[in-house]
């Protein structure tokens, strides 16, 4: 679901979840972000019960939408402004995981980082490298 690379962004006061698609991306141009960056927008209910994540795939606007009915998702304190996440940690809250003891590798950037800099993720091991690596090392 996530693309690859894309950032993501939780906003973290509770949004009016009758809004589709264009009414949640009028919400992300209205923090002066562009909603066609590719990049994951995250909007919770006011009962954090619910998610929807908007984002441009290249061809046209996706969104995605969960409700659960037994438990609540964990989201950050509700504060005005955005927080950044890693993939991970976004694909904990959509599971209703406690997202915050998701540990990130090094390079992924915290989402409350004060300096606000934003470092590239890791590049993947291929198969091949990790099997060469692997056959390096045994006896």
């Amino acid at each position: 679901m996530i693309p690859a690379g894309a950032k993501v962004y939780v906003a973290t006061r509770p949004v009016d979840f009758r809004k589709g698609p264009d009414g949640l991306v009028a919400l992300v141009r209205d923090t002066g972000a562009d909603p066609f960056s590719g990049a994951l927008h995250v909007f919770r209910a006011k009962r954090a019960d619910r998610v929807k994540i908007v984002w441009w795939d290249g061809s046209g606007l996706c969104l995605f939408a969960k409700r659960l009915d037994e438990d609540r998702f964990r989201w950050p304190r509700v504060e005005n402004g955005v927080i950044r996440l890693a993939a991970p940690q976004l694909m904990a809250l959509v599971e209703s995981m406690d997202w915050t003891r998701v540990r990130l590798m090094a390079g992924f950037p915290s989402p409350w980082s004060a300096s606000g800099t934003v470092r590239a993720p890791p590049r993947c091991w291929s198969r091949e490298a990790t099997a060469t690596n692997m056959r390096d090392k045994l006896p």
